[in-house]
Protein backbone atom coordinates (compact mmCIF):
# COMPACT_ATOMS: atom_id res chain seq x y z
CA UNK A 1 0.00 0.00 0.00
CA UNK A 2 1.21 3.16 -0.75
CA UNK A 3 1.29 6.19 1.84
CA UNK A 4 2.68 8.88 0.32
CA UNK A 5 0.92 12.17 0.88
CA UNK A 6 -0.60 14.66 -1.72
CA UNK A 7 2.31 16.99 -0.60
CA UNK A 8 4.85 14.29 -1.17
CA UNK A 9 3.41 13.79 -4.64
CA UNK A 10 2.43 16.97 -6.07
CA UNK A 11 4.89 18.82 -4.04
CA UNK A 12 4.45 22.07 -2.55
CA UNK A 13 1.54 24.07 -4.57
CA UNK A 14 3.16 27.36 -3.91
CA UNK A 15 7.05 26.31 -4.72
CA UNK A 16 4.62 25.45 -8.90
CA UNK A 17 3.68 28.57 -9.97
CA UNK A 18 2.42 26.91 -12.93
CA UNK A 19 -0.15 25.26 -10.95
CA UNK A 20 -1.19 28.74 -9.45
CA UNK A 21 -4.47 30.63 -10.65
CA UNK A 22 -3.37 33.51 -12.57
CA UNK A 23 -4.04 37.22 -10.75
CA UNK A 24 -6.67 38.94 -12.35
CA UNK A 25 -6.14 42.36 -14.00
CA UNK A 26 -10.24 43.00 -13.44
CA UNK A 27 -13.09 41.78 -11.28
CA UNK A 28 -15.05 39.04 -12.43
CA UNK A 29 -17.03 37.51 -9.75
CA UNK A 30 -20.13 39.32 -7.27
CA UNK A 31 -17.65 39.74 -4.69
CA UNK A 32 -14.42 40.60 -6.80
CA UNK A 33 -16.65 43.70 -8.16
CA UNK A 34 -17.72 44.69 -4.44
CA UNK A 35 -13.93 44.61 -3.25
CA UNK A 36 -13.06 46.87 -6.66
CA UNK A 37 -16.10 49.39 -5.04
CA UNK A 38 -15.18 49.27 -1.59
CA UNK A 39 -10.93 49.96 -3.19
CA UNK A 40 -12.27 53.02 -4.92
CA UNK A 41 -14.82 54.06 -2.41
CA UNK A 42 -11.30 53.67 0.31
CA UNK A 43 -9.03 56.07 -1.76
CA UNK A 44 -11.10 59.43 -2.12
CA UNK A 45 -8.25 60.34 -4.54
CA UNK A 46 -9.77 58.44 -7.02
CA UNK A 47 -13.29 59.85 -6.85
CA UNK A 48 -13.24 62.97 -4.94
CA UNK A 49 -11.74 65.50 -7.37
CA UNK A 50 -14.77 64.64 -9.75
CA UNK A 51 -17.79 65.31 -7.84
CA UNK A 52 -19.92 67.87 -8.58
CA UNK A 53 -23.78 69.09 -7.42
CA UNK A 54 -26.59 69.67 -9.88
CA UNK A 55 -29.60 71.30 -8.29
CA UNK A 56 -31.89 70.07 -11.71
CA UNK A 57 -30.95 66.50 -11.83
CA UNK A 58 -28.94 63.86 -10.35
CA UNK A 59 -24.99 64.19 -11.55
CA UNK A 60 -23.13 61.38 -12.97
CA UNK A 61 -19.66 60.82 -14.12
CA UNK A 62 -18.03 57.08 -15.77
CA UNK A 63 -15.28 57.00 -13.37
CA UNK A 64 -13.82 53.92 -15.18
CA UNK A 65 -14.96 51.04 -17.08
CA UNK A 66 -13.09 47.84 -17.78
CA UNK A 67 -14.04 44.15 -19.67
CA UNK A 68 -17.32 43.98 -19.01
CA UNK A 69 -18.20 46.43 -16.30
CA UNK A 70 -18.27 50.18 -15.88
CA UNK A 71 -18.39 52.62 -12.47
CA UNK A 72 -20.50 55.53 -12.53
CA UNK A 73 -19.94 58.26 -9.42
CA UNK A 74 -23.20 59.96 -9.02
CA UNK A 75 -23.93 63.01 -6.56
CA UNK A 76 -27.24 63.84 -5.06
CA UNK A 77 -28.32 67.04 -3.24
CA UNK A 78 -31.44 66.87 -0.95
CA UNK A 79 -34.41 65.51 -2.81
CA UNK A 80 -33.24 63.94 -5.73
CA UNK A 81 -33.77 60.40 -6.72
CA UNK A 82 -33.68 57.92 -8.92
CA UNK A 83 -37.47 56.86 -9.42
CA UNK A 84 -38.18 53.31 -9.13
CA UNK A 85 -36.28 50.94 -11.97
CA UNK A 86 -34.19 48.31 -12.45
CA UNK A 87 -30.51 47.75 -14.55
CA UNK A 88 -32.19 45.38 -17.15
CA UNK A 89 -29.75 43.05 -17.65
CA UNK A 90 -26.61 44.33 -15.34
CA UNK A 91 -25.94 43.48 -11.91
CA UNK A 92 -24.70 46.21 -9.48
CA UNK A 93 -22.98 47.14 -6.85
CA UNK A 94 -24.01 50.45 -5.05
CA UNK A 95 -21.68 52.23 -2.50
CA UNK A 96 -22.38 54.95 -0.33
CA UNK A 97 -19.29 57.40 -0.10
CA UNK A 98 -20.69 60.78 1.28
CA UNK A 99 -24.10 61.82 3.18
CA UNK A 100 -27.02 59.36 3.43
CA UNK A 101 -29.18 57.29 0.64
CA UNK A 102 -32.60 55.79 1.37
CA UNK A 103 -33.43 53.08 -0.96
CA UNK A 104 -36.64 52.07 -1.39
CA UNK A 105 -37.79 48.04 -2.77
CA UNK A 106 -40.47 46.66 -3.90
CA UNK A 107 -42.09 43.88 -2.29
CA UNK A 108 -42.94 41.98 -5.39
CA UNK A 109 -45.19 42.59 -8.46
CA UNK A 110 -47.70 43.97 -7.81
CA UNK A 111 -45.90 46.05 -5.31
CA UNK A 112 -47.99 46.96 -2.25
CA UNK A 113 -45.27 47.07 -0.01
CA UNK A 114 -42.64 49.76 0.39
CA UNK A 115 -39.61 48.26 2.20
CA UNK A 116 -37.32 51.63 2.85
CA UNK A 117 -33.46 51.66 4.45
CA UNK A 118 -30.86 54.23 5.00
CA UNK A 119 -27.84 53.81 3.68
CA UNK A 120 -25.25 55.31 5.53
CA UNK A 121 -21.36 56.45 4.27
CA UNK A 122 -19.96 53.16 3.49
CA UNK A 123 -22.88 51.01 2.86
CA UNK A 124 -22.70 48.68 0.23
CA UNK A 125 -25.87 46.41 -1.98
CA UNK A 126 -25.33 44.00 -4.39
CA UNK A 127 -28.14 43.54 -6.75
CA UNK A 128 -28.82 41.20 -9.63
CA UNK A 129 -30.42 41.71 -12.86
CA UNK A 130 -34.27 42.21 -12.45
CA UNK A 131 -33.63 43.86 -8.81
CA UNK A 132 -36.01 46.92 -9.23
CA UNK A 133 -35.64 49.74 -6.31
CA UNK A 134 -35.66 53.25 -6.42
CA UNK A 135 -32.95 55.42 -4.54
CA UNK A 136 -33.40 58.81 -3.02
CA UNK A 137 -31.87 61.58 -1.35
CA UNK A 138 -34.11 61.72 1.85
CA UNK A 139 -31.50 63.91 4.12
CA UNK A 140 -30.85 67.12 4.69
CA UNK A 141 -27.19 67.34 3.07
CA UNK A 142 -25.95 66.37 -0.41
CA UNK A 143 -24.81 62.77 -0.71
CA UNK A 144 -22.78 61.07 -3.29
CA UNK A 145 -22.38 57.13 -4.15
CA UNK A 146 -20.50 54.73 -6.49
CA UNK A 147 -22.16 52.18 -8.68
CA UNK A 148 -20.57 49.17 -10.46
CA UNK A 149 -22.35 47.53 -13.44
CA UNK A 150 -21.70 44.22 -14.99
CA UNK A 151 -21.79 44.35 -17.76
CA UNK A 152 -21.98 47.80 -18.58
CA UNK A 153 -24.86 49.42 -18.21
CA UNK A 154 -27.13 49.65 -21.29
CA UNK A 155 -30.98 50.34 -20.34
CA UNK A 156 -32.27 51.39 -17.23
CA UNK A 157 -36.29 50.86 -17.80
CA UNK A 158 -38.62 52.90 -15.32
CA UNK A 159 -41.26 51.42 -13.29
CA UNK A 160 -44.57 52.68 -11.79
CA UNK A 161 -43.37 54.18 -8.69
CA UNK A 162 -44.79 52.40 -5.17
CA UNK A 163 -46.72 55.72 -3.94
CA UNK A 164 -48.85 55.10 -7.75
CA UNK A 165 -49.20 51.38 -7.36
CA UNK A 166 -50.54 52.00 -3.95
CA UNK A 167 -52.94 54.67 -4.43
CA UNK A 168 -56.93 54.77 -3.96
CA UNK A 169 -58.36 54.10 -7.55
CA UNK A 170 -60.87 56.41 -8.69
CA UNK A 171 -64.46 55.38 -8.84
CA UNK A 172 -65.98 56.09 -11.82
CA UNK A 173 -67.84 59.28 -12.49
CA UNK A 174 -71.86 58.90 -13.55
CA UNK A 175 -73.77 61.03 -15.12
CA UNK A 176 -77.32 60.80 -13.40
CA UNK A 177 -78.49 58.55 -16.26
CA UNK A 178 -80.31 55.18 -14.54
CA UNK A 179 -80.37 52.39 -17.06
CA UNK A 180 -82.57 49.77 -16.39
Amino acid sequence: MNMDSDLQIAGDILEVPHLLQPERAHPVTVAEFAGLARSIADDRAQWAPYVEYDATTRWYHRLRTGPGYEVWLLSWVPGQGSGLHDHGVSSGVLTVLEGELTERTSGGAPALTDDARTLAPGAQRVFAPGYVHEVVNDSLEPAVSLHVYFPGLTEMPMHESLQAQCAPVAAPVTTGVVVA
